[in-house]
This record gives structure tokens, C-alpha cells and sequence, in this order.
């Protein structure tokens, strides 16, 4: 029997790989997975027709005097976008729509923390009930979320002003006082996105080794000491990717404004997205003003993907100087 000298080569002697040949190229690849782009095509169509195109043409819709009906022909350039930047109800949309960030940032995130800390501990009796009990509303359709907390906070008959008056207080108009309404749907909103944010952080909670804490535990370190010395330290790479994804996500309060206070009163919980749907879709409108609701869109999407851009180069200059970190030890 012959013996080979040198397997590796014999076997790639065999098995030449995949010619670089035109004959073999991309055409070959494309033809042998072809089933596979069959599959995908059906996705690719809807995301170009229902995510893809409309971005492209609200673009262009911000140029024209459009009402939604009929060819574009009324052509007016910036007046649009100068309007929208002139607007004092925008700004003030635009603001309230940043409260919800900063409130997702500095209230949602530490408090949803809090939660997977206490939520992480093994020896927590039916803690994974509780975990259930807190994710239910994120999985909750956020409109009937925000049908059921307007029932509630109804002033005439929701039953917290009715306990409110049992206890000799006077109702609170949650929804209809401009000095509530902002309030009162931010903690709705961040009551209902709490257990998702939990869950990044009990996902970043699970990559740190339990040998370190028994470490620091024969050590003598307290509760305190490891929270500070080995929780903080490993979680820093992955709270820049959380705040971010809790940052981006607050963006995403439409449905809830919308049917808790459709932006009232007086536009005093308006957002972005409401304030757009107002004049791209309310019923009062007599003539919808497309392209300027496109024009506001397009200013609004351009500050959050510069503010996305400087949190994501944030990220990446964190993960580079964790990865030094790390390397020096």
C-alpha cells in the first residue's frame, strides 16, 4: 500500500475549489443558489415598496405644493422646508419628542437596570415570573395600551380620579391639562418599554463570569464594592450599545400620543409623528399638505441620523477602548 507523504496536499489536489473563471464567477453562484433568491425576492419586493420608495419619494414630495392626489406639478422648492423651520408647533414637537429620548435614557434605562440586577439573582424566588410580568407590556399592542390608560385616567369616571375623590382629593386631568398630558404619556410609554430595555441589560448581565464575584466575595468585597468593581466595568461595552437601541427606540411613540392625546391639548404632548400625521392625514384637514408633512420628515430624520451618527462613533470609540483595556491586562 503507498503511503502519502503529505495528505493536504493530495486532498487539495482533489479538490481544486471553485474556478475564478468568468464561465464560474458570479453567474455560476447566482445560478446554483438560485432557489434561494426565489425565496428572498417576495421580502425584498415589500421592503422597496413600503420602506425603500417612500423615503425615496418623500424626498421629492418635500419640493411640491402636494395634496396626495394627482401628478406632482405644483413646484416650489424650500418653501416647504422653510415653513417647517419657521413653524413654532414644530420646534415645540420636535422638543417633546426629545423629552421621551431623555426620559428613555435617564428614567427607562437606570430603572430597567435596577430591575435585571435584582431579577439576575439566582436565588430570587419566581423571578422568572417576574421577568414575565414586566415584558407583558412590550409585547402589549401599544395602541390598546394606550385605549386602556385612557380609561383609566379618565377624569369623570377612570377609576384612579375615582380613588383620587374617595380619598377627599380633587380629580387630576391627566390627559387634558397641558401641564400633565406630556407627563402622564411619557410614563406610559416608559411603563410599557421597560421590559424590553431589562432584557438587554439581563442579556449583558449574563456575560459576566460568576467566578469573579466568588472571587471578590472571599475577598471581602460587599454588594457595593462587586457592583462598582465588576458589574459597572463589564457592563460599560454593552450600555453604549443599550442606551443606544433605547435612544432610537423612543423615537417610536406615535401610537401611543396618538390615541391617549392625538398630540392635545393644544398641542401640548405633540410629537414629530403626530404632527406630521396631522397634516398629511387628519380628517379635519380639508386639503392634506403632503408635501409639507414630507418636508418636516426629512428635517426631522436628518437631525436623528446625525444624532444617531455621533452615538454610533460613541459606541465604536468605547468597544476600542475597552478592547485596549482588555488587551493591556
Amino acid at each position: 500500500m503507498a503511503v502519502i507523504a503529505n495528505p493536504d496536499a493530495a486532498l487539495q489536489q482533489r479538490d481544486p475549489g471553485p474556478s475564478r473563471s468568468g464561465k464560474d464567477g458570479l453567474w455560476s453562484q447566482i445560478k446554483k443558489h438560485r432557489w434561494n433568491y426565489v425565496f428572498v425576492a417576495p421580502m425584498v419586493v415589500l421592503l422597496v415598496m413600503f420602506t425603500i420608495w417612500p423615503i425615496v419619494a418623500s424626498w421629492a414630495y418635500g419640493f411640491f405644493d402636494w395634496d396626495g392626489f394627482g401628478p406632482l406639478e405644483d413646484f416650489i422648492g424650500l418653501d416647504n422646508y422653510r415653513e417647517a423651520a419657521g413653524d413654532p408647533a414644530f420646534w415645540r414637537a420636535f422638543g417633546n419628542t426629545f423629552w421621551f429620548a431623555a426620559a428613555s435614557l435617564f428614567v427607562q434605562a437606570p430603572l430597567a437596570l435596577l430591575f435585571a440586577l435584582l431579577l439576575n439573582n439566582p436565588r430570587l424566588f419566581g423571578r422568572n415570573v417576574y421577568r414575565v410580568l414586566i415584558f407583558i407590556p412590550v409585547v402589549s399592542t401599544t395602541a390598546v395600551v394606550g385605549l386602556v390608560f385612557s380609561v383609566l385616567l379618565d377624569t369623570n369616571r377612570g377609576p384612579i380620579n375615582v380613588v383620587l375623590t374617595q380619598l377627599g382629593l380633587d380629580p387630576v386631568n391627566f390627559l387634558g391639562d397641558s401641564t400633565t398630558a406630556l407627563a402622564t404619556v411619557i410614563a406610559v410609554e416608559t411603563w410599557r418599554g421597560l421590559g424590553i430595555t431589562m432584557i438587554y441589560w439581563l442579556a449583558a448581565l449574563q456575560t459576566i463570569p460568576a467566578e469573579l464575584y466568588e472571587a471578590a466575595k472571599i475577598d471581602g468585597a460587599g454588594k457595593w464594592r462587586m457592583f462598582r468593581s465588576i458589574t459597572v466595568p463589564l457592563l460599560a461595552p454593552f450600555a453604549a450599545i443599550i442606551l443606544l437601541l433605547t435612544f432610537i427606540t423612543s423615537f417610536n411613540a406615535f401610537d401611543i400620543v396618538q390615541t391617549m392625546t392625538a398630540g392635545g391639548p393644544n398641542g401640548a404632548s405633540d410629537i414629530v409623528q403626530t404632527y406630521i400625521f396631522r397634516y398629511a392625514f387628519a380628517p379635519t384637514q380639508f386639503i392634506p399638505r403632503f408635501g409639507f408633512a414630507s418636508a418636516a420628515a426629512l428635517l426631522f430624520g436628518m437631525v436623528v441620523m446625525v444624532i444617531t451618527l455621533v452615538q454610533i462613533l460613541v459606541v465604536r470609540r468605547a468597544r476600542r477602548r475597552a478592547a485596549g483595556l482588555e488587551a493591556a491586562r
